[in-house]
């Protein structure tokens, strides 16, 4: 079968797990029922433990689903320990429902995938060697990949029910009452973790730092914990900001991001009061500081700036030239220890962020949204979770969730070495061409024909040279030569989501 973007989907795979294909991405106002979850009741006298393994013993079972938060990113301890104790019981046929996998998760991932402890998966994205290993057909069932939304979506409507959520968490006290902006572990916002300690049957909450109760502010309270467990090291919050959260030095970057800066500037959009969101990816971050300049120079203000949230949008903050932070997740230590500072940084989850099913997300607020794209086609449609050899090495993220802003605009360079960025048919779609508005290379910027408006806002604009994308594609062709047609075997590795929960994509086994 095919969805409305012409993607092909295998109709026995979507019938097994009882799919829609995507139609579109005007979801309508549909009335949804909400899920609950069991509560054990406890008076929190017990909830204090050292003993990991007998939580681990007395509450995962074959079958279950258990689910991590990534805050940490790639300095993450929790998923690890966990893991390996459930290895060592012999546990067997897990669900993981991670919001997103990271470098640090690989090896234990895999490993726990070859002894057939965890045999489904759930998450926004994966990277280096987990995401080559399941892209080569390693896990029998096919991962699904939600957005940061999604994934919230999911959760509440019961599509996703967690078991057992285990969280590390830098404080909490005896009753776990916890935050995520103090002690040494401290990685901010718990924007995505707080939809596990909401709706998980039993959450087991892993700490470094042990307070007196009770513990305030308190993101997680203590009406929803179950156990927590002390560690000697929950995570490395110095690692928060590496990875695609790490800012660029290079040239390429620096260049698309300062065109990204004129393209808002030179909009409608780029008035007082108006709101944004950068995106993960060197360029896409580096907007921020480009942007800084102009609303200095024309005393222009911004309302709210939104998502991960990193070190120049807060000196915006505190400089008073934007008013709030909302703050779903913390891209670097600044970010992160500003949150305990100012009252205007505000700590969301995930479904206030971005949930498509709810009474109004923030992103249904954004102006302006400048996000990344490992390629884009010649319909405007984005990848940003397979790599131009097939091979799973992304995020979906809040990449589908933030493209709903009035303003979406892509940032990519033309080529990366001899690889094309603007394709003819993009490899995985994970955000629809009619989210885009406009895309911004090094070389030259293309509008997408249904904005005439912001065309003719930027047609005059010295420094801006704009291109058809089909003209855009013919310069990376001949710069790089054209594409070559990925080879891929039968078999579904991933099945990707879009907002509604509908299949905008599949995702097949790569052909060596």
């Amino acid at each position: 079968m095919e969805n409305k973007l012409g993607r092909t989907l295998p109709e026995d795979v979507m019938t097994k797990y009882g799919y829609k294909p995507f139609e579109t991405t005007d979801l309508g106002n549909p009335t949804v029922e909400r899920t609950s979850h069991k509560v054990r009741i406890s008076t929190g006298q017990d909830k204090v433990t050292a003993d990991l393994e007998k939580v681990v013993k007395e509450n995962v079972k074959d079958g279950m689903t258990i689910s991590f938060h990534h805050h940490f990113r790639n300095g993450d301890f929790t998923f690890n320990k966990v893991m390996k104790i459930i290895m060592d019981l012999g546990i067997k046929d897990l669900t993981i429902a991670p919001s997103s996998l990271t470098g640090a998760m690989n090896d234990v991932a895999i490993e726990a995938i070859k002894m057939g402890t965890i045999t489904n998966i759930t998450t926004s994205g994966m990277r280096g060697e987990l995401g080559d290993f399941i892209s080569h057909g390693a896990l029998e069932n096919p991962v699904v990949f939600r957005s940061h939304g999604g994934r919230a979506r999911a959760i509440e409507d019961g599509e996703v029910k967690i078991d057992v959520a285990f969280l590390g968490v830098p404080n909490s006290d005896s009753c776990g009452n916890a935050n995520g902006m103090i002690g040494e572990s401290a990685f901010g916002s718990l924007g995505y973790a707080l939809m596990d300690a909401n709706y998980a049957n039993k959450v087991v909450l892993l700490t470094d730092n042990l307070v007196d109760y009770p513990n305030t502010p308190a993101s997680i309270k203590q009406t929803q914990v179950d156990y927590v467990v002390e560690v000697d090291q929950v995570g490395d919050p110095d690692k928060i900001g590496s990875g695609a959260t790490r800012f660029t030095t290079d040239p390429k970057n620096l260049k698309i991001a300062s065109l990204v800066s004129d393209v808002i500037t030179n909009s409608s959009y780029f008035k007082e009061g108006f709101s944004f969101q950068t995106g993960s990816g060197g360029a896409a971050l580096a907007v921020t500081r480009y942007l800084k300049n102009a609303m200095l120079s024309q005393n222009i203000h911004a309302s709210f700036g939104l998502g991960g949230i990193t070190k120049p949008m807060v000196d915006l903050m505190n400089e008073g030239l934007i008013g709030k932070l909302m703050d779903v997740q913390d891209f670097d230590k600044a970010a992160a220890n500003s949150m305990k500072e100012n009252i205007n940084q505000q700590e969301i989850d995930a479904s206030w962020y971005a949930d498509a099913a709810n009474k109004g997300a923030m992103v249904d607020q954004l102006d302006v949204s400048i996000l990344s794209a490992l390629e884009i086609d010649t319909n405007y449609n984005v990848n940003v979770l397979t790599g131009s050899d097939g091979i799973i090495r992304g995020a979906v993220g809040g990449h589908q969730d933030a493209a709903t802003a009035k303003l979406t605009i892509i940032c990519a360079p033309l080529v990366r070495g001899r690889i094309p960025s603007i394709v003819k048919s993009a490899d995985t779609v994970i955000t629809p061409g009619n989210s885009i508005d406009v895309l911004v290379t090094e070389r030259g910027i293309a509008v997408n024909p249904n904005r005439k408006d912001i065309l003719e806002q930027l047609e005059n604009v010295p420094g801006i040279n704009l291109y058809t994308i089909d003209e855009l594609a013919e310069k990376a062709e001949q710069l790089v030569g054209k594409e070559e047609e990925l080879q891929h075997t039968d078999k579904t590795v991933g099945l990707v989501e879009y907002r509604d929960g509908s299949i905008i994509d599949t995702i097949k086994e790569i052909k060596d």
